[in-house]
Order: C-alpha cells, then structure tokens, then sequence
C-alpha cells in the first residue's frame, strides 16, 4: 500500500523541481493524493485536442495544465519566499504548524 499523503495544500506557492517547466513557480490548483499528483498553475502545460460540445461551441487546441508528481515541487515559504522543506511543530493545544527549514528563517506558517 503506498503513502497517501502529499506534502502541499491546494493554494500553497510551490517551484518545479524537475521537468520541462523546471524553476518555474506557480500556485497549486488541485491535489491528488490517492494518485500523489498535483497539478501548478502556468507549469507542465499540455495541448488537448477538444471537440465541439454544443451547436455554436468551437473546437480546436487548448492549452491546459497538467499533472505532475508532487514530488517534482518543493515549497515556497511565504516568509522568506525561498523554496524550502517543510518541519511540524505541534503545539499545546494540539494544533500542527508547518514551519520552514532554512536556517535564516525558521518561521511557522
């Protein structure tokens, strides 16, 4: 049985790590956990071929986002704003802070 868990949010900023839109940074639109997917804003850009639906309605060409692993992106800290791996800290009251591991920043967000 794999892991199901992803290590971004849906909305967090993350970079692409490797691929074709490597360094590019977008925000994340979707995730997909049972997959272990995410799909980034403006990265891994694919052309699907899409017919007409409805009378009046055109076809042709679209530019779309499209999947990637997820473990192709790393974090952005909104803080620092670099990219960086992501510590937990739990708190008293048994709330999970993720924090940034860069040495210079170590803030919770």
């Amino acid at each position: 049985m794999e892991n199901k868990k992803v290590h971004v949010k849906t909305g967090d900023t993350v970079v692409v790590l490797s691929g074709k839109s490597k360094g590019k940074q977008g925000k994340v639109l979707e995730v997909s956990p049972k997959e272990g997917k995410v799909i980034v804003e403006g990265a891994n850009m694919v052309s699907r071929h899409v017919k007409p639906r409805k009378m009046g309605q055109p076809g042709g060409i679209v530019k779309a986002e499209g999947a990637m692993y997820a473990s192709k992106v790393q974090l952005v800290c909104p803080k620092c704003g670099k990219p960086t791996r992501i510590a937990h800290k739990i708190l008293d009251n048994g709330q999970k802070l993720r924090m940034c591991k860069n040495k210079s920043c170590g803030e919770a967000f």
